[in-house]
């Protein structure tokens, strides 16, 4: 999964509140049996519209995404978070997200940004003042700096981690790779008979990124973070 670190592009207002999954991505493409491709259908009824904040120029490359409480409700598809992240989305910013589809998003490399109403109508506002202006998101300081104004947000130390080191779930397990050749090497001479596992592959490395790591193995779940 691709790090994220600090993102800059163009912000864009969804003055809408209690988005669920269904509209994020309708279900007749839930019939599709790869994991990418699906920005045409992010919003697909919604685009039928041409006043649809999406068909205006200015907000068409639009990178982080700033909408009403209650966002990502509804079914727990994981399709919500490929189509969102397909169209070029990597920061999602509300009051509430629904807690599957936050889970969702730490797995996928999406930010889910948590943010107060009133800072929401602050950047809905300077958004629309100026259609098509940059916002950038660091993951590290926390913050969102839209034209002079820069403004905090929530993220739990667990997401904040995997986000920047880039880890979905198969790099989590990976990190015990040492762990579970030894189980089954053991289990190879113990019981000859039984299937044989395919050892891991691995990518290219890349740097990691300068997130603070877990004290041990025992490091939180996503859940953990939502008190």
């Amino acid at each position: 999964m691709e790090k994220l670190t600090v993102v800059t592009g163009v912000g864009v207002p969804l003055r809408r509140s209690n988005v669920d999954t269904d509209q994020i991505i309708p279900a007749v493409f839930l019939k599709r049996v790869t994991k990418s491709g699906f920005d045409d259908a992010l919003f697909y009824a919604w685009r039928r519209d041409p006043d649809f904040v999406l068909n205006q120029e200015p907000y068409r490359s639009g990178k982080i995404l700033v909408a009403g409480p209650d966002f990502g409700i509804g079914s727990s598809r994981e399709h919500a978070v490929w189509a969102l992240h397909d169209y070029g989305f990597r920061v999602v910013i509300a009051p509430r997200f629904a807690d599957i589809f936050y889970g969702n998003t730490a797995k996928n490399g999406v930010l889910a940004a948590i943010m107060p109403m009133e800072s929401i109508e602050l950047l809905w506002k300077l958004l629309e003042e100026e259609p098509g202006r940059e916002m950038t998101v660091d993951l590290g300081e926390r913050t969102v700096t839209c034209g002079d104004v820069t403004l905090p947000f929530e993220v739990g130390d667990y997401v904040r981690w995997r986000l920047m080191n880039g880890y979905d779930d198969i790099d989590l397990t990976l990190r015990h790779e040492d762990d579970i050749v030894a189980y089954e090497k053991m289990r190879a001479e113990k019981f000859p008979f039984k299937p044989t596992t395919l050892p891991a592959r691995h990518l290219p490395e890349e740097p990691v990124a300068s997130a603070r790591e877990p004290e041990s193995d025992n490091w939180p779940g996503p859940l953990a973070d939502r008190d």
